[in-house]
């Protein structure tokens, strides 16, 4: 597989047409060169071979110019002009249609048709046709001057060796466009779900519209990076946005494993929520694990930093649970989203949670209290919320936990998560 990508481009940092291009180019080019050889036994060889291996060196050049200069566009027509004028000389000095060189001229339209890009099909399709119907003619009218074959079993072996070919070279070709195709689908596919969940995304291809649903019990979880306006005034903007990258990659690592569905980032904010699209009874409890690993680990990551001698930002989060409403909004860059109280709420708890701890509101820890350490904070003044009851999450209680340090689940607390596979 890597050697392919280095021969014909990677579909990460080349476009399909590129890749088309650089395949048609350079499997054409190889079979004329290697075609070539195999003409001696044929009226005017030597002509014929010429033509042959010299349209197999410049398909063969048209294939590095594209590969390593991206000029696959404006190769397009000297590509076609090459090839047809090929194919016109080898009918009128190997036998025309009597000896299946009008076969050629099919594959030859479906390489035009693959390659296209930005030219307008009707000019190459009316090419085709002119030049076609041009040499029919001009082989009806003045069979003198094509070169014909010397007797029947010529013509035979002639006929029968271009009928393969062009059997086996379509099949090539249909080979190569649909594995590039499956590679494009593929790279689309990866793209959408990173926007948007499994199920919606299947929706969305369905029905071209995403219905909102109402989802009567999630737990949304809020992260915010404490001093991180201070602390990113001495970074450069390469390493802000390195940093951000590596602390949230590994959110989304943990947020997986959970299954928690990551719903965007703000700036240094992240936001998941637990329950959704997938309804899951235990979201709380999956909420809760998971903000205690990404506490850890943002407790790990801070530790490495500072013994780097490097400033490093510290954690605010705060989760809760109830009810929400989500969809998909926009057309043109359109995200999946939640709204309600609920949401809220959670972004509440988060800007009042103390750093480096899981702060949670009494909805959630109505859900989660037999299986958590929590620690009551009481009536938290919150902005525009009034008064809200939060409590400290300190982990799992000691039936549940394995591991002194590390957060790890039996198989009995497994199943009740609903987190086995």
């Amino acid at each position: 597989m890597n050697l392919l990508y280095k021969i014909f481009g990677h579909p990460k940092k080349t476009s399909l047409e590129n890749r088309l291009f650089n395949y048609i180019t350079l499997v054409n080019g190889i079979l004329n060169i290697i075609g070539s050889f195999f003409v001696f036994y044929l009226p005017n060889a030597w002509f014929i071979f010429g033509i042959t291996f010299g349209s197999g060196i410049l398909f063969v050049i048209y294939y590095f110019i594209s590969r390593y200069k991206s000029y696959s566009e404006s190769l397009f027509w000297p590509f076609t002009i090459t090839l047809l004028s090929f194919l016109s000389i080898n009918w009128v000095t190997n036998a025309g249609s009597l000896g299946g060189s009008h076969y050629y001229f099919i594959p030859a339209l479906v390489i035009s048709t693959i390659i296209m890009r930005h030219h307008r099909i009707i000019y190459v399709y009316l090419v085709y046709m002119l030049l076609v119907g041009f040499l029919f003619t001009l082989e009806h009218n003045y069979p003198e001057l094509i070169t014909n074959h010397t007797n029947a079993e010529e013509r035979f072996q002639d006929a029968a060796g271009n009928y393969i070919f062009v059997l086996l070279l379509n099949g090539l070709l249909i080979f190569i466009l649909v594995r590039n195709l499956n590679s494009e689908r593929d790279k689309s596919e990866g793209l959408l779900l990173n926007i948007l969940p499994f199920s919606v995304a299947e929706e969305l291809k369905s029905n071209d519209i995403v219905q909102p649903k109402s989802y009567e019990s999630v737990s949304v979880l809020f992260t915010d990076m404490a001093g991180f306006t201070k602390i990113s005034e001495t970074m450069t903007p390469e390493e802000l946005i390195y940093e951000l990258d590596e602390i949230f990659s590994e959110f989304d690592r943990i947020t997986e494993k959970y299954k928690l569905e990551k719903i965007k980032t703000i700036g240094d904010s992240y936001m998941a929520v637990s329950g959704l699209p997938q309804e899951n009874t235990n979201h709380a409890v999956n909420a809760v694990l998971c903000s205690l690993e990404i506490v850890s680990y943002m407790r790990e990551h801070k530790q490495k930093r500072e013994a780097l001698g490097k400033a490093c930002w510290e954690l605010r989060l705060g989760i809760h649970s109830g009810k929400v409403v989500a969809g998909v909004v926009g057309k043109n860059k359109f995200a999946y989203d939640i709204w309600g109280d609920t949401v809220n709420t959670a972004s509440r708890l988060e800007s009042s949670g103390l750093v480096g701890q899981v702060n949670i509101s009494s909805s959630t820890f109505d859900r989660v209290k037999d299986f958590f350490y929590c620690e009551n904070r009481g009536n938290i003044s919150a902005k525009n919320k009034g008064e809200i009851q939060m409590y400290l999450v300190h982990g799992l209680k000691k039936e549940y936990r394995l591991n002194e340090n590390v957060y790890e689940i039996n198989e009995e607390f497994r199943k009740m998560m609903d987190l086995s596979s």
